[in-house]
């Protein structure tokens, strides 16, 4: 724990999350034995305070991580981690091309 944390016996996280158009964050204020759950509720307060239109599903279904690496929600979050929700992916990339492979072997076994 940082010593922010132990001397307020509180952390400080960001909650991140990012659509195409922009990117979501908020800084909430936990205790010392909060939850990635419980700065997930955190933030949704706050994007509810702020009319951000996300949603509802996502603060409960959607993966989560910190810096990148997929945690559980009941995991315990650390002072200045970043979590972040992840969105889902329109389509698989492994899925995708495999596609882009295909069609171009189609397109060159056409001569063209």
């Amino acid at each position: 724990m940082s010593p922010r944390a132990n001397r307020s016996g509180a952390k400080r996280c960001v909650v991140a999350y990012a659509t195409r158009e922009r990117q979501y964050l908020w800084c909430v204020e936990l205790p010392a034995d909060a939850t990635i759950a419980d700065a997930l509720t955190a933030a949704r307060r706050a994007a509810e305070r702020e009319s951000a239109e996300l949603d509802a599903a996502l603060w409960d279904t959607a993966p989560v991580g910190v810096f990148g690496e997929p945690r559980e929600r009941d995991a315990r979050c650390e002072d200045g981690e970043r979590i972040e929700l992840y969105r889902p992916l329109r389509a698989d990339p492994r899925a995708r091309r495999r596609e882009r492979v295909a069609h171009a072997r189609r397109k060159r076994a056409k001569g063209g």
